[in-house]
C-alpha cells in the first residue's frame, strides 16, 4: 500500500523526532505523520519530553505510530552507564562509535543513545527531526552512532531567535542529508546566513488535509473578526486590540474573538479592556480543532496581524492562516517572513505593513462591509491552497527524500530484515 511513485528501490521505516508530543500547537506536525501513515510508511515516534498541554486537538488519536519518550535526565551515572552497557551488547557496533558523543551535551547523548537503541530493534532506516534545536541534535547524534541518515525540518524560531547557535545549526546544516523549510523566504535567509552549509535546503511548505477544510462562501458572515493562536510577541495580538479599538471610534459594527492561550494572556486583556470597555473582544482560550473550524466558518474575516518580536522571533507560515484560506474566511495579514508567499495583497486576501493598528484597521473595515470582496479573495486563496498547500502533494516530496537518503545508509536493507519488518 505505500506509495510506490514516491519512494526509493528500498524500504523505508521513518524515526520522527519531536521535542514534545503531542503538542496542541503543533498540528502541522500531526498532519505530516498521518499523510505519510496514509500511504503505508511506517513511523515510530521519539519524543524528548512529555506531554504538558491540557488540551489536545482530535487528529492525534488518528495516528497509529508507537511514541518513545527518550530519557534526557539519568538521577544516577549508574543509570546512564548501564544505558551505554545494554545498547552496546544489543548493537556491538555502538560501542566502536561511542567517541562520536565525547563533548556532547549529556541530555542529548542520553537521548541519543536510547534512540540509537530503539531505532536498531526495530529497524528504523531515516530519522527526520523537526525544529533545527534539540530534537535536531538528538538525531544528528544518533545518527553518528548508527549511520542511519537524517533530515530536518527548520520552521521559525529555531533558525531567526537570537539565541540560535549560529556554529551549530552550520554542522547540523552540514551533516543532514537535507533540510526542508517551510518558505522560500527560509531557504533565502538560511543561504544568506549559512552559506554554502545550506546549499542542500529545500522548501517544502506545510500541507492541509483539504478533505477536513470544506470550502465555505463568506458573503453572508456575522461580523466577526477571528483570530488564533499562541499568546505570545510575534503574533501581534495587541496590535490587532488597537486596531479594534480604532473600529469601535469608527461606528463599525463587528465583534473580535481570540482563541489561544499564552503568557500574554493577563497583559491582552487588561489592554482590551482599557481599550475596549464594552467588552466588544472575547477571549475564549485554547479549543479543539473542531471549534476553531467552525469558528473561522463563522467569522468574517481572520486577522493574522504577525510582527517580528523584539528578539528577533516571528512566525514561519502560520497552519490557522492556511486553514482560514482553505475553509473560505478572508484573511488579512502581514508580510512576514512566508506570509506573502500564501496571503498576496489583494489577491487571496490582504497584508498590512506590520504594527500599523491603522492600516490594520482600513484592512478589517473593508472586509466586515464588503461581501463581494470578501468572496473574490476567500475563492483565490482556495485555489492556491490546493495548488500549492495540500498535505499529500507536500509529503510525497518528503518521501522521495526521505527514500533518497537511503542510498547513503548501506546497512538500511539489513536493519529492516535484522528487525523482522523488511
Amino acid at each position: 500500500m505505500f506509495d510506490s511513485t514516491c519512494q526509493a528501490d528500498k524500504p523505508i521505516r521513518v524515526g520522527y523526532v519531536v521535542k514534545r508530543y503531542p503538542r496542541y500547537s503543533e498540528t502541522f506536525i500531526v498532519n505530516e505523520i498521518l499523510a505519510h501513515e496514509a500511504v503505508g510508511l511506517p513511523i515510530e515516534i521519539f519524543s524528548v519530553r512529555p506531554p504538558v498541554d491540557t488540551h489536545f486537538q482530535d487528529i492525534i488519536s488518528q495516528v497509529r505510530a508507537p511514541v518513545h519518550y527518550l530519557p534526557t535526565n539519568l538521577s544516577k551515572s549508574s543509570d546512564f552507564w548501564q544505558l551505554i552497557g545494554d545498547a552496546s551488547k544489543r548493537h556491538s557496533f555502538l560501542a566502536s562509535r561511542l567517541s562520536k558523543v565525547i563533548g556532547h551535551n549529556p541530555a542529548v547523548v542520553t537521548a541519543a543513545i536510547a534512540m540509537a537503541d530503539q531505532a536498531t530493534k526495530t529497524g528504523i532506516t531515516h530519522f527526520h527531526a523537526h525544529f533545527a534545536t534539540s530534537a535536531a541534535d538528538i538525531a544528528w547524534l544518533a545518527s553518528q552512532l548508527t549511520e542511519i541518515p537524517f533530515t530536518l525540518t527548520a520552521h521559525a524560531k529555531d533558525i531567526f531567535h537570537e539565541d540560535v547557535d549560529h556554529a551549530a545549526l552550520v554542522q547540523k546544516l552540514q551533516a543532514a542529508h537535507a533540510t526542508i523549510t517551510v518558505s522560500d523566504f527560509n531557504v533565502d535567509f538560511l543561504q544568506q546566513n549559512f552559506g554554502d552549509a545550506a546549499d542542500r535546503v529545500e522548501r517544502i511548505y506545510n500541507g492541509l488535509n483539504l478533505n477536513h477544510f470544506p470550502f465555505s462562501s463568506p458573503r453572508n458572515r456575522e461580523p466577526v473578526v477571528l483570530a488564533v493562536g499562541r499568546l505570545v510577541e510575534k503574533k501581534g495580538f495587541d496590535v490587532l486590540i488597537d486596531a479594534c479599538s480604532i473600529l469601535a471610534e469608527r461606528n463599525v459594527s463587528f465583534r473580535t474573538c481570540i482563541i489561544g492561550d499564552g503568557p500574554l494572556m493577563p497583559d491582552l486583556r487588561r489592554h482590551a479592556e482599557t481599550s475596549m470597555p464594552d467588552n466588544q473582544i472575547e477571549f475564549l482560550g485554547p479549543q479543539r480543532q473542531e471549534v476553531v473550524k467552525t469558528a473561522l466558518r463563522g467569522a468574517a474575516v481572520f486577522a493574522a496581524p504577525c510582527v517580528e518580536g523584539s528578539d528577533g522571533n516571528r512566525d514561519g507560515l502560520p497552519t490557522v492562516l492556511l486553514e482560514s484560506m482553505a475553509i473560505g474566511t478572508p484573511c488579512v495579514s502581514t508580510p512576514v517572513t512566508g506570509i506573502p508567499e500564501a496571503i498576496m495583497n489583494d489577491e487571496t486576501g490582504l497584508l498590512v505593513p506590520q504594527r500599523d493598528p491603522t492600516k490594520l484597521a482600513d484592512a478589517l473595515q473593508r472586509l466586515l462591509r464588503d461581501g463581494e470582496l470578501r468572496v473574490r479573495l476567500a475563492e483565490a486563496a482556495r485555489q492556491h491552497i490546493e495548488r500549492n498547500f495540500d498535505i499529500h502533494r507536500n509529503t510525497a516530496k518528503q518521501r522521495r527524500l526521505f527514500g533518497s537518503s537511503i542510498h547513503d545508509s548501506p546497512h538500511a536493507a539489513d536493519r529492516l530484515v535484522s528487525a523482522g519488518v523488511a
